[in-house]
């Protein structure tokens, strides 16, 4: 729980964000030794930060000396020591924020390829070992070991500030903040690949992480549009999965198991978006869409052509194969399966969409409305055999065989 807090400070020190993790797992390596003797420290976080900080002056003590500085050594130290602030429960509650804020927009510099980022945030700032990230995304543990060590080596070889952007700089950086969490967020949802429909852990991660960004950025509408989506989509996990871990489509869900505490949480979020910018923002319009989900009690009373709108101001603000396809499934529920049809087979010549199992699924659904069993069979086998989720192929499997039933 203290990792991300620890690291934070020390890279503010130490301007390393590679040597900042090392002194901080050396910092809760010395607790593991001595607390089981001695006792717990009435503030074990101030005890680890102390350790920590004082690990930090150490090794830039003995650097300085390599330096051979000695005449500026004892300004040098005393200006560190300053520093590291001796009022620990102090700067626990003042510099913390600030800190975490600052290893946020490090982890998710754009300097760093993507899947860098999503790794050392999930390190950094998350707290998961190098296993534990390789499990959650199907790679080996040597392969994301490796990102990491390339994403530390990145930053500091492009000497990357340990700063919060400038306020010219904020939005574009904080999109990539943004954006990390989502990508955890979304592959935690809906597994890309594997045995299991939904990853909780790297769910629970992002949120963890969204409502850490929107206490520490209060003011930025965007924060809380994306906290309200993922609060809002969360509540939804328990109906999500069947009895043996398979999965279960929105329309078919008992919503009496969706979880009202995080519907009104995300809906609060929601509205707080809506008060501090000029207009919903491509995460709030999509907190909205999921809102009006959460507040039909029954499938039934979903009201599609509010969707439908809110798909076109998404599609106007933040254009895309993907989302034109989300809009597509809309309009084939606000308007029949014919119009969500008529989108999708334009669709079908975009060189983004050409193996997305998602486009054939949404085609396959649309077919099986206007009862073209045979079309819808193909398409669904088609999108079993692209999916690489074990248990997403067989969903669209057994759709293929209802075809076959009602075709045949």
């Amino acid at each position: 729980m203290e990792s991300a807090r620890i690291i934070g400070a020390l890279a503010r020190m130490l301007r390393n964000v590679g040597l900042a993790e090392e002194l901080a797992q050396d910092a809760l390596v010395s607790a593991l030794e001595r607390w089981p003797e001695a006792g717990i420290p009435d503030n074990p976080a101030a005890w680890l930060m102390t350790v920590a900080k004082n690990r930090a002056l150490d090794h830039l003590r003995h650097a300085t000396l390599q330096r051979n500085k000695e005449s500026e050594l004892t300004y040098e130290i005393e200006t560190l020591l300053q520093d590291a602030a001796p009022d620990l429960d102090a700067t626990l509650e003042d510099d913390i924020g600030d800190d975490l804020l600052r290893l946020m927009f490090i982890a998710c510099h754009p300097v760093l390829s993507t899947e860098a980022r999503v790794a050392l945030t999930l390190r950094l700032l998350g707290g998961l070992t190098t296993d534990e990230i390789a499990h959650a995304f199907l790679v080996s543990e040597a392969t994301v070991a490796q990102r990491i060590v390339r994403a530390k080596r990145t930053l500091a070889e492009a000497k990357v500030p340990f700063e919060v952007p400038r306020t010219e700089q904020l939005v574009a950086r904080l999109a990539s903040v943004l954006q990390v969490i989502y990508l955890i967020y979304n592959e935690g949802y809906s597994a890309s690949a594997g045995g299991d429909w939904m990853r909780p852990k790297l769910c629970d991660e992002a949120l963890r992480l969204g409502r850490i960004l929107a206490g520490l950025l209060p003011h930025e509408s965007e924060v809380h549009g994306l906290v309200a989506l993922m609060e809002i989509q969360s509540s939804r996990a328990r109906a999500r999965l069947g009895p043996q871990g398979e999965p279960v489509l929105l329309l078919d869900q008992d919503r009496s198991r969706w979880d009202q505490l995080l519907i009104r949480r995300g809906l609060a979020a929601l509205e707080r978006a809506g008060q501090l910018g000029e207009g919903y923002g491509p995460y709030a319009l999509q907190a909205a869409i999921a809102a009006c989900h959460a507040r039909a009690l029954t499938a039934e009373q979903t009201d599609w052509q509010r969707i439908a709108a809110l798909y076109d101001a998404l599609a106007q603000l933040m254009p895309s194969p993907v989302v034109e396809l989300n809009r597509a499934v809309v309009l084939g529920m606000a308007y029949g399966p014919a119009a969500g049809l008529e989108l999708v087979d334009a669709l079908i010549a975009c060189d983004a969409l050409r193996n997305y199992h998602l486009l054939p699924s949404v085609r396959g659904d649309l077919l099986a409305r206007l009862g073209r069993m045979d079309e819808a069979r193909a398409e669904f086998e088609q999108a079993a055999e692209l999916t690489n989720n074990l248990r997403e192929r067989a969903l669209l499997l057994a759709r293929a065989q209802v075809c076959a039933g009602d075709g045949g």
